[in-house]
């Protein structure tokens, strides 16, 4: 009877899933919004389709990612922004951008924007200028995104030292209840 309960309990335990996670991420690149979608494994999800929706889930528009999973939706109207794809097999990513972020790449003044001084001796940039900088950071933010995601699933020297515990742990469980029925007997 033991023996019964003890199988079922180790057939009933949780154990983890061999999945990866969608990464999506929708952010401002100049007057357009740039966004990725890919698996926490490193791979991208290219030629998908992006659907963008807006309040009530009109539709805004459509987009398709490139061969590294990258978008780039130029918005037309200051509402909040959905950004919908299926990646197939169960895997779906939504990502919301806020009115007031898609106000601010559009160059549209929001009805409470806190006021900043800016200092005398502080640099300013033409737009020109600002573009090249945020290009730059973009191209530079890529593959850091990329291994943080693949970082993330990594496992690691504690879950392979917490793994071998839980099996430790069970033999021990094992060998009390074997020692049990021994003296009982």
């Amino acid at each position: 009877m033991i023996r019964a309960v003890l199988f079922l309990a180790l057939c009933c335990a949780a154990l983890p899933a061999l999945a990866h996670k969608v990464v999506a991420g929708v952010f401002a690149s100049g007057d357009s919004i740039e966004g990725e979608l890919g698996f926490s494994n490193g791979d991208m999800a290219s030629d998908t389709e992006v659907v963008v929706t807006g309040p009530g889930g009109t539709e805004l528009g459509r987009v398709i990612t490139d061969s590294d999973g990258f978008f780039i939706y130029t918005p037309t109207s200051a509402v909040t922004h959905t950004f919908f794809a299926d990646l197939g097999a169960g895997h779906i990513a939504e990502i919301t951008m806020p009115a007031e972020e898609v106000a601010d790449i559009m160059g549209v003044e929001v009805a409470e924007t806190p006021v900043v001084t800016t200092p005398a001796n502080a640099v300013s940039f033409n737009a020109e200028q600002q573009q090249m900088i945020a290009k730059v950071v973009r191209d530079e933010m890529r593959p850091l995104r990329r291994e943080i995601a693949a970082y993330r699933e990594q496992n690691d020297l504690q879950t392979i030292l917490g793994g071998i515990g839980y099996i430790f742990g069970l033999f021990g469980l094992g060998f009390y209840l074997a020692a049990r029925r021994k003296l009982a007997a």
